[in-house]
């Protein structure tokens, strides 16, 4: 026990008990400090024995104290502050007779409680002498607890020490001493003072929010701690690329915050990009684990932002937002999102007027391919010019380029790069993901499951499903009986999912693979496909393309068109084009990525063609990209009319989505080589311009005729013409006998399907795709941006040796 000591030489506080008249003389401890403080203490505790000597080793030790009884601690702490505070834990034989009737012990935790409800005593150092529950004591806000029998002197040092180092609880602080962050309070007054500031001297700035779209799985794994390091990771890395006035925060939710002054939207914008961007593809230690973190980012200007309060939670639902997509790209806050005060949007004129003008789309075509050139070769030819004899050679040239672009595709396709024979590198773990649109691709989904289960890999294979479903299916239970079977199998349901790009995006942080292989739901890749995808990863290429072959072709003609065209783009084109111009393709299946780059670039669901897109986000970064048609895997074509058209409609568009998005910035990009870049003008300006160049023989020859007096005045026996007619109808031929030649034996055998192919494509089908493009041109226009889902049905599949 605590003995007591004689009363200092200063006068008695107020308050303070009169020593026992038969106590010893007071006589400070050899151990105590050497210099008196003038530090006012708070002793809380019952009168009696036990009070009375802790008030003597406190004075004794140089502190003036005072008194309070528990209760009414609030009127004690805020009328004079003390400098500390010291509660004795209430224990038996308190009272002192002659005390009167003893007050009711109030538990150390009711103390502890009421000095820290006291705003006053948020932020007092608090030592609880005696407790029993230690443990409990500190977790409710004390700063210390020592036992009573402690040391004199050693109760002091513990004082000192809580004076000279004052502990305040995080949330009360200015930044979070661990994370270096601003708490939500604190950040939200930083936020108010940028808000406050005159309009003359605040330029642009922009308030964001960054969720995880992980934190809930990991919580759930690890644990609440995991919400501050996550925080912690994420303001490492803002910090690292952000500017010196940057302001970041977090809230208990995990949440990054932040304030990024003096900067307009497309700074912002792609500040937000790049932080993105880093966080995705770098491998963070959490809870002593690696993981994979998906940021998704919130934003708006300051300029929409109204105050303090409600501007991060707009954030937070342009965040929310984000979450639904994880493609990494920051979404400005919108008056649609989710808690956000808006009114119902009127229906403006382009929306009333798209419906009937998509359905008079063909009709239009005509007009503005047909008519309108027409019109004007007229009108120009009565000024004087004449722009329609221009045209003719415009459009001869074209053809012939055209023509002449397909040949040496086909030429070089001889020689495309082989597989290297050895991997650089021992087999890693690697993952395989197939996206699945349920309920569309139920009837195929369990056979493709079993094909990928059969699959010849000398290391590690995950198999991840990433699907989507409006509702349970039976489809399901069947899944679930297979992964209880084989654990390669993992399951993979994506809530709120709409797309393809979505189920990839939500598997990428999944994966434990060194390398990902991406399929839709009806391929069935070949046994060895991920052993040589390893060759050319291992080797120095980032991204691999396989060889999709059409495993349906005896379902119907339509099908059998298809899997000749398969042959000469996977088999020809796609070889050819990497050879020649230095860069491949990824087609959205049968292609293997690194998964740090995957992880980076991730899938955007506003792209219709989300796989051409990526490709060339990854060639601005400088990826490399083989394609390698012994690399196959074998799919389902489709067998009616409508699905070609809408498959082909939206792949049309999705080309046009990625023309107008990418061209411009890829021939000026420091990145791509020369080659690279008239390759991708061919690939991407040419393709587009291509179908309404081919349109312009009807009104060049209407317009030949209308000066010539008619069609039978018109010499149709032009050398050039007729020269420039043959070259172009060869160029179909050509490429199917190269397509014959280098397609996987089981179509190869087909021979009366290549004989089809020649003559339809000839015919009607180069025509159709023509028709297709343009078409889409004005789907996009008109923002008709719909997604058509292609059937799936399990069909009999093309004999193969």
């Amino acid at each position: 026990m605590l003995t007591s000591h004689p009363a200092p030489t200063s006068p008695p506080v107020a308050g303070a008990p009169t020593p026992p008249p038969d106590a010893p003389p007071a006589v400070a401890p050899p151990d105590a400090p050497t210099h008196h403080t003038t530090g006012h203490v708070l002793l809380v505790g019952a009168p009696g024995p036990r009070r009375d000597r802790l008030t003597h080793t406190l004075t004794a030790t140089g502190h003036t104290v005072r008194h309070a009884p528990p209760g009414g601690l609030a009127h004690h702490v805020g009328q004079a502050p003390p400098h500390a505070a010291v509660a004795l834990d209430p224990g038996e034989g308190d009272a002192a007779p002659g005390d009167g009737p003893a007050p009711e012990p109030r538990p150390a935790l009711d103390v502890v409680r009421e000095i820290r409800t006291a705003p006053a005593g948020r932020a007092l150092p608090l030592i609880v002498v005696g407790a029993a529950d230690v443990a409990a004591v500190l977790r409710h806000g004390a700063d210390d607890c020592v036992p009573e029998a402690l040391a004199p002197a050693e109760l002091a040092a513990r004082i000192e020490a809580k004076l000279r180092r004052v502990p305040v609880p995080v949330e009360n602080l200015l930044l979070d001493p661990r994370t270096g962050l601003y708490s939500h309070r604190h950040f939200r007054a930083e936020l108010d003072r940028e808000l406050r500031r005159p309009a003359a001297g605040r330029s642009g700035g922009a308030l964001a929010v960054v969720a995880v779209a992980e934190m809930a799985a990991l919580e759930t794994r690890l644990g609440p701690r995991v919400r501050r390091e996550v925080a912690e990771r994420l303001a490492g890395v803002a910090e690292r690329l952000g500017a010196a006035c940057d302001r970041f925060g977090w809230d208990e939710d995990g949440q990054l915050l932040m304030l990024l002054p003096g900067v307009d939207e497309d700074t912002a914008r792609r500040a937000l990009e790049r932080f993105a961007t880093t966080v995705a593809g770098t491998r963070f230690v959490v809870a002593d684990e690696h993981v994979r973190l998906t940021p998704a980012i919130g934003w708006l200007p300051l300029a929409a932002c109204p105050d303090a309060d409600r501007g991060p939670r707009r954030a937070a639902d342009a965040a929310t937002e984000a979450l639904r997509h994880r493609d990494l790209r920051p979404v400005r806050h919108a008056a649609w999102m989710r808690g956000a005060e808006h009114r119902r949007p009127r229906r403006t004129l382009g929306s009333l007027l798209r419906p009937p003008l998509s359905a008079l789309s063909p009709a239009l075509s005509l007009l503005l391919g047909v008519g309108v050139p027409y019109v004007l070769y007229r009108q120009t030819h009565a000024l004087g010019w004449e722009l329609g004899s221009a045209m003719y050679w415009v459009v001869v040239a074209g053809l012939v380029l055209s023509a002449l672009l397909i040949v040496v595709e086909c030429l070089f396709s001889l020689d495309a790069d082989v597989r290297p024979e050895k991997p650089g590198a021992p087999y890693p773990p690697a993952s395989a993901v197939i996206a699945a649109y349920l309920p569309n691709e139920a009837a195929t989904l369990v056979e493709t499951v079993e094909s990928f289960l059969r699959l010849e890999y000398p290391g590690e294979l995950e198999i991840v499903l990433a699907y989507n479903t409006p509702h349970p299916l039976p489809v399901e239970d069947t899944l679930r009986e297979i992964a209880r079977r084989d654990p390669r199998l993992v399951l993979l349901p994506v809530a709120g999912s709409t797309s393809k790009a979505q189920n990839v995006n939500a598997a990428v942080t999944r994966v434990r693979g060194e390398f990902v292989g991406i399929f839709d739901a009806d391929h069935h890749p070949a046994p060895t496909a991920f052993r040589d995808a390893w060759h050319w990863l291992s080797n120095g290429y980032d991204v691999v393309q396989g060889h999709c072959v059409i495993r349906n072709g005896d379902s119907s003609r339509i099908a059998r068109l298809v899997a000749v065209e398969f042959e000469a783009i996977y088999a020809v084109s796609h070889p050819g084009r990497t050879r020649l111009y230095g860069f491949g393709l990824f087609g959205g299946s049968n292609g293997f990525w690194r998964t740090d780059l995957l992880a980076r670039t991730r899938m955007h669901g506003s792209m219709l063609t989300e796989d051409i897109d990526a490709t060339l986000r990854a060639l601005g970064e400088g990826a490399r990209f083989a394609v390698d048609r012994t690399l196959i895997s074998r799919e389902l074509a489709p067998t009616t009319a409508t699905a070609l058209w809408n498959q082909r409609t939206r792949w049309a568009q999705g080309w046009l989505q990625v023309t107008l998005k990418h061209l411009w910035r890829a021939l000026r990009s420091p990145v791509l080589t020369v080659r690279q870049k008239c390759g991708l003008f061919v690939l991407l300006g040419w393709r587009e311009v291509q179908p309404w160049l081919t349109l312009q023989i009807l009104p060049v020859l209407l317009y030949a005729c209308w000066r010539a007096g008619g069609p039978t005045h018109l010499d149709w026996a032009v050398p050039i013409g007729v020269l420039a007619t043959l070259l172009t109808l060869s160029a179909g031929p050509v490429q199917a006998l190269f397509a014959r030649r280098l397609a996987v034996p089981e179509i190869r055998r087909r021979t009366p399907w290549f004989w089809s192919y020649f003559a339809v494509s000839t015919v009607l089908y180069s025509h159709f795709k023509n028709i297709v493009a343009r078409q889409s041109h004005l789907k996009e226009a008109l923002g008709d941006r719909q997604w058509r889902v292609t059937p799936r049905a399990a069909a009999r599949a093309v004999a193969r040796r």
